[in-house]
């Protein structure tokens, strides 16, 4: 992905490379390079997100976001799918930022 503007990247536009990347970095290694089996999805989570993966109690955790964020039930994760983990993260994210008393809540323009 490039910027038609001189200068590289914008900051969102490395930011979608950046995922793009860690999402093919996962997939593929199980044959399909177009989606995240649960073996893995599983990889991915104890690698990239390892703190939340760690700091859990119940070690099912993994297997039920696997299915919830499963949409169409095909036992793997498509790009869209594995979006819909990241974004859910993002906005958990943003919701404590905005939350935390020294964040002053939102700002308004």
């Amino acid at each position: 992905m490039s910027s038609k503007y001189a200068g590289g990247p914008t900051e969102t536009e490395r930011c979608i490379e950046s995922l793009l990347a860690v999402f093919q970095r996962y997939a593929g290694r199980d044959g399909n390079a177009c989606s995240l089996s649960k073996r893995e999805f599983v990889t991915f989570m104890d690698t990239e997100l390892a703190s939340f993966t760690k700091n859990q109690k119940d070690p099912a955790i993994v297997d039920r976001m696997m299915k919830k964020l499963d949409m169409n039930n095909d036992g793997s994760l498509d790009f869209g799918e594995f979006l819909n983990l990241i974004g859910g993260l993002a906005q958990a994210c943003h919701a404590q930022v905005m939350a935390s008393p020294t964040s002053g809540g939102p700002k308004r323009p």
